[in-house]
Order: C-alpha cells, then structure tokens, then sequence
C-alpha cells in the first residue's frame, strides 16, 4: 500500500511527460528566462526595490497562487511573506521559527517535535486538531505531528491570518501557511550548507537542481541535522532534548510553454528525539525524609523520546487557456511515529506511555478559476480526502503509581476494607482504528466595481469519522474485610467498541476592498470558520482506571462514554484592515483590527484530581479581539527596518467547569502581546571576491501568557535579542549569528500531570557558524 500510494502520482506525471510532442517543448528555454525576468522586473515595480524575493507577481514557472491572487497585498486578507532572502538570513530552519516575524501568530518550542502548537489571535490547541493549515507547494499536511520538520531550499513562506476556511477547509479558522520550495525551472546548480552551533548542533544541507531539457527540471535536495540539547535529566545525567533528524525531497516539474504544468515531489524524514525537558515547578517532594525532586529540577526515571518517519508525495497538474485554469492536487501522506513518556516527570515510578500512530492520508482537490482582468472572476472547487489511523495507546502503572493512584484511592476505609496488588506492573491496554473521510464544494466569486473589489464565498462540508476502539486491563487483587484473612480476585475488562460522529458544515465568506491603487487599500471581511471535533483517545487509561477501580469497590465497573469524544469549535470573523505604501515603496505594511466570536472552544485539560491522562474539553463561548501592525521601512539605501506588532484579548463569555465560572478570564497559553523589531544594514565591501557585508540586530517577544484558566498563573512578556553579521557573495556566504543574547530566563510552556506542576524553559544563549555555497 506505501508503496502503490508513491508510484500512482509519479507514474501519472511522467506518462504525462513522455506523452507531450518533442514540437511542444521547442522554444521553453526562451519562454522560461523571459517569464522569469518579467516577474522580478514587475515584482520591484510592485513592491518597490528590494522586494522581489518576497512578492511574486507573475505566476508561469512555479505551480503557485492557486487559489489566492498573486498579489497578496492587493486582496483582503492579512498576510505575512517572508522571501528566500529573508529565510536564509534569518537561519529559519522549521515552521516555529517564522513566528516570531508574523503578529499575533506563537509555536512555543516545547517537548517534542510531536507537539506543534500553534496560537493566532487567541486561538489554538495543543492537541488533536490543529488552528491553522500548512500547505507545502500546494499540498495539504493532513497531521499536524509532521507540521515541525526541517525546510529545506525554501522560496517564500506565506502567513494568511483570519478564517481561510472557505477555500481550505477544515482546521484553517485561524489562517494558513503556504510554503513554496525552489523550482528547478527557475535556478539551475548546486547549493550546499553548513552550520555549528552551541548545544553540539550541526545541520548539513546538499541539493542540486538540474534542467536537461529547457521545459524539465529535476531537483534532489537531502538534508541531516543533529543536536546535543540544552536541558540535563539530572536523574540520568544526559541531555533530554538531544535529536537527529535526516530526509530529502525529489522534484520534478515540466512546463510545455502552451499553459500545461506539471509539478511533483516526493519526501521523506526521519526524526529521533529525546525531548520532554519539564522542570518541576511545585513544592519539593520529599519521600521518607529524602527530597527527591526540587523546584527547578528536570528528573525522571523512566526512557522518554520520540520518533517519527514521513513519506509524502504530491501532484499538481495545471492547465492555464485564455479565460480559465484547471488544476489537480493529488497527494499521498503517511506517517509513522511513537511517543514514549514517564508520565510523571519524577524520578518516582508511577506510570509510563507509550503512544503510536500509523497513519495514512489520500487528498484530491480540483480548482477552477477564471483568468483575466474581466469584471467578474470566479473560482469552484471540490476537495476529498481519506485517512486511516491506526493508534495503539498503553499505560503502565509502576509500583509508586498502583500504590499511590489505585490502592491509596480504595483504602479511603481502612478499618472496613483492606485491598493490596502484588504486582509491580499493571497495563492498562488501549488499541484504536480511526477512520476518516471528508467531501467539500467550494465556490468564490468576484466584482470588481471602479476602485473597488467585492468578494463573497462559500464552502459546504462533510465529514465522517470513527473511532473503533479495544481497551483491556487484568489486575489481580487481595481484599480483606474487617481485618479479616485477605481473599484474592480477580478483574479483567475487555471491552471493543465503536463510536461515530457525522460533521456538515456551511463556511461562507464576504470581503469588500477599496482599491486607492495597486498597493494601497482598504478592506472588510466576514467569515465563519470551523474546527473539527474528534475523540478523545488520551483519556481511555483513565477511564480504565476508573472502571478498575469502581469495580473492587463495588464489583461494578460500567463504561461512560460522555468524555470520549468532543465537539466541533466554530467562530465568526469580523476584520477591518488594510495595506499601504508610500515615499515610492520605502515606507510599507499592513494593520487589521478583528473580533472573533467563537462558540464550543476546544481546549486541552487536565481531569480533577490525580489524572493521568488529558482530554479535550468544549468551553462554551468566548471571544477574541486585536490588533496587528506590520511596517517595513527603508531609510536609506543600505538600512531596512521591519516591525511586527500583534495585540490579542481572548476571554471566555460563557466557561463553567465544576463549580468553576471563568467568565471573563484570559484563554490560556495565547499571548496577549507578540512583538518583532528588526534592523538590517547591508553594503559593498569593494572587494569583488568578498561580496557585501549584512549586519542584523532584533528584538521578539510575547506575553503576558496565562496557565490556566483562573489565570492565577501567569508568564510575564518576555523579549530575545538576537544578531548577525554575514558577508554575503553570489556564489558564497558565511555568517556568525546569536540568539537570546541577553540570556532572558523564560518559560514556553506550563501543566499539571497527577497534581504536580511542570514548566518548560525556553532555550538559552546560542552562537553559531553558517557557510553556503551555491555552484552555478
């Protein structure tokens, strides 16, 4: 099946290939360097000198802008862009890497590459289902556990915050990113990179791009990176965040001249991590006199790490004529990865997990959309998608755990009933199946009426999932009564069953931009976006537990599937904003100004008490509002400026757990502030050989974050400097860099496990070597 699901796209692009007449292909060479100089030259004419690695303008040689305009600034939208340039300056290596550049947007880096938390405008999850989408050249991650990986040879990224639900779908309520990587059409040679950096950190990076013909272009990029760490599990004496990560990507692209494209890429990584560095942030735990953890202290006992293997592969065929294009995105995804964890965090053996996934993932999307510069323009869609998850999930309860979780909750009556367990180790066994499918229709149309630009969309959605599921536990127990000689039993739970939930959702979208010219304007949006709902598969150890434990006590242990599963999360999108220009492009940006109204919060939580596992809840109504300003600024020739600034207040309307009202406290774990500031100065040292030299110096920050939902626990806004220095040659560069040079103490994550309070910090002063070379 892996392999059938890899050659069905491959085969279907270079039947394709070998199909088109060798007349078709005559002439490409010319039509390729001429469409590559008209989008550099307009892009500058656009965006103004300096901006043509971060606007494209003229879509003919990369499969791109398939959905949005070409343009960006000129739609009604808040979008960030970061060109190539930008990305290799910046060492921007993963996606938790760009927010610190984009408001309003926070990927706290924490545990494992697994997590991939992401936080716009006071939305997000650390769980299940994502708030934003990534696209990589058009193609969706259907998992957001592959969304944290390495990028390689990137041409831009592009950030779209708001609602993008209409033309995206599913888990894009907060926005999406679309990643494009460098085509072979457009840059033929050899790039090379080297970088060492503290912590013992390497990454090697090697890609060649060839064109044999002048409409092919093929392209192998492979990449390996490795790290020490930074954080010591002072019970094992070894660094707890050490990683190795390798993989390459394969791409070919053909473009016949007459308006027919073909783009394909195969991937692979794979990643082995340690991860888990959380210090304890409670008071000492002090075990027969002994105080075996501290505050601050990152020790536990028990093997903690994760890995992952991917292998994706994607297909775009695009056929532009004078009034219309027609395109495919085909795309295969699978996904193997385990996650290992002492539970506690504590040098005590109370339980560990164990927590694999084997997924794969089928995606087809057709677009259809006008071409031209008509009055009207439209654009229809129809989008599927199939994934087959296979999870399997056991807990097991050490000696400290069964004594202190199990036997300490049943002896609450000492003198009526006495239990022990003898064994040493107690599995709790939990096994899932988790198919899903989903279909969508999808339409857009567009007015232009004088200076202004109407827009209205809509989305119909249907999903389906399950959730098969296989929970087992044996536990042998004494129980005596009144004192009396101790009799043994016996409990075993083996349950299978299977629960389902049908999702159709209507996602519509009205903008209106006034046009003052190509790069100035002004814009108002509506939107409705959508978070799926889903199964809450972490929680079956505890509800095993409880079942354990309801059953020694009162020889019963029924199954209640209340918290099993959880709702869709839905919001409402109302954003005032705009994009300008002025001084003849030095002085540009963007602001926006937006009120989210969202119903059924999803949020990750911890159950009452000394749980072990995390659920996702619904949180009733809360609403977000904010601002965002983005600034880019040329003085002079040599100095650039860029400044990023977000605002978010997210607050629950209506949240009551327990006897707890949280109405109007903050949303955890969203940051009230994001904040970049950033100088960079370039000139020509004169000396041919050594190119110019590029200084940079910033400034990023976040917070105030609340932990909890009483926001009795708060992380102040904390700010990381960092700077640069490269010389930078057409065929060469080399750069020393830093960051968190003032060597700011912070934390990037906080939670509760079994009563016990945890913190991670964030990483702390870093230096580095990079060298590139680019072999034309």
């Amino acid at each position: 099946m892996q392999i059938r699901g890899v050659l069905i796209p491959l085969m279907a692009g270079f039947t394709a290939l070998a199909a088109m007449p060798a007349e078709a292909k005559k002439g490409a060479s010319e039509a390729v360097r001429i469409t590559s100089e008209a989008a550099r030259t307009m892009s500058q004419e656009a965006a103004g000198t300096g901006a043509a690695d971060t606007t494209i303008t003229v879509d003919r040689v990369q499969v791109t802008a398939i959905k949005q305009g070409p343009v960006l600034r000129s739609t009604a939208v808040a979008s960030s862009i970061l060109g190539s340039r930008e990305v290799e300056r910046g060492g921007i290596s993963a996606l938790k890497q760009i927010a610190a550049a984009v408001p309003n947007l926070h990927a706290p880096d924490y545990g494992s590459r697994m997590t991939s938390s992401i936080y716009v405008r006071g939305l997000g999850a650390r769980i299940d289902q994502p708030v934003i989408g990534v696209n990589v050249d058009n193609v969706p991650l259907m998992n957001k556990n592959a969304f944290d990986t390495e990028l390689a040879d990137i041409e831009r990224i592009e950030v779209l915050r708001g609602p993008q639900s209409t033309l995206y779908g599913r888990n894009t309520m907060g926005g999406v990113v679309n990643i494009h990587t460098l085509s072979p059409l457009t840059y033929e040679g050899v790039r090379l990179l080297a970088e060492y950096g503290s912590g013992n950190t390497l990454r090697l990076k090697a890609s060649t791009y060839y064109r044999p013909r002048p409409d092919v272009g093929f392209s192998v990029t492979g990449f390996y990176t490795r790290s020490d760490g930074f954080f010591e599990n002072e019970y094992t004496h070894r660094t707890c965040d050490r990683e190795w990560q390798a993989g390459g990507r394969w791409k070919v692209q053909w473009d016949n001249g007459r308006g027919l494209r073909l783009d394909n890429t195969l991937s692979l990584a794979r990643l082995e991590q340690g991860g888990y560095p959380y210090a304890y942030a409670g008071e000492a735990i002090v075990e027969e006199g002994e105080t075996v953890l501290r505050p601050g202290q990152i020790a536990y006992n028990d093997p903690s790490g994760y890995r992952r293997t991917t292998i994706s592969d994607g297909l775009t065929l695009r056929l532009d004529r004078e009034r219309y294009s027609l395109s495919s995105i085909t795309a295969w995804q699978y996904l193997d990865d385990a996650m290992t964890l002492d539970q506690d965090f504590t040098p005590l053996s109370y339980f560990t997990l164990r927590q694999a996934v084997r997924e794969h993932a089928l995606s087809e999307d057709l677009i259809l959309r006008s071409r031209g510069e008509e009055r009207y323009g439209w654009l229809v869609g129809a989008f599927a998608f199939y994934r087959h998850q296979r999870m399997e999930a056991p807990v097991t309860f050490k000696r400290t755990g069964i004594e202190r979780l199990i036997l300490d909750n049943a002896n609450r009556m000492p003198d009526l009933l006495r239990y022990g367990i003898e064994a040493d180790e107690l599995p709790l066994l939990s096994a899932f199946r988790n198919p899903t499918w989903g279909a969508a229709l999808y339409h857009e149309s567009r007015l232009r009426l004088g200076r202004w630009l109407l827009t209205a969309g809509v989305r119909v959605d249907l999903e389906r999932t399950q959730l098969q599921y296989h929970s087992q536990a044996d536990l042998d127990y004494t129980l005596s009564i009144s004192g009396g000689k101790p009799s043994a039993h016996h409990i075993a739970i083996d349950d299978t069953d299977r629960l389902s939930n049908t999702y159709f959702e209507v996602l519509p979208k009205v903008t209106a931009l006034y046009a003052f010219d190509p790069m100035r304007n002004l814009y108002l949006s509506i939107a409705r976006g959508s978070k799926s709902g889903g199964f809450n598969t972490q929680l079956f150890s505890d509800l095993l537990q409880e079942r354990l434990q309801n059953a020694m006590l009162s020889g019963a242990g029924e199954q209640s599937s209340e918290r099993m599963s959880y709702r869709p999360e839905y919001s409402w999108n109302f954003e005032f904003g705009g994009h300008f220009s002025c001084l003849d492009g030095a002085v540009r940006g963007d602001f926006a100004l937006f009120w989210i109204e969202v119903s059924d919060q999803q949020l990750t939580v911890f159950p009452e008490g000394q749980a072990t596992g995390r659920m996702m809840a619904n949180a009733g109504h809360s609403r977000s509002r904010g601002a965002e300003l983005s600034l880019q600024a040329s003085p002079t020739h040599d100095l650039t400026l860029n400044v990023a600034w977000g605002y978010t207040d997210a607050r629950f309307v209506h949240y009551r757990s327990g006897t707890e009202d949280y109405a109007g406290r903050r949303i955890p774990y969203a940051p009230q502030h994001t904040l970049s500031a950033r100088a960079t100065w370039s000139r020509p040292t004169g000396i041919e050989w050594l190119g110019e030299v590029v200084v940079q110096a910033g400034v990023e920050g976040a917070g105030p974050i609340a932990w909890n939902e009483q926001n009795s626990l708060t992380e102040p806004f904390y700010a990381l400097v960092d700077a640069s220095i490269r010389f930078e040659h057409r065929r060469w560069s080399i750069g020393v860099w830093g960051r968190n040079l003032t060597g700011s103490v912070y934390n990037v994550f906080y939670f509760k496990s079994i009563g016990h309070e945890f913190v991670q910090r964030g990483r702390p002063r870093t230096f580095g070597l990079t060298l590139t070379l680019n072999i034309d």
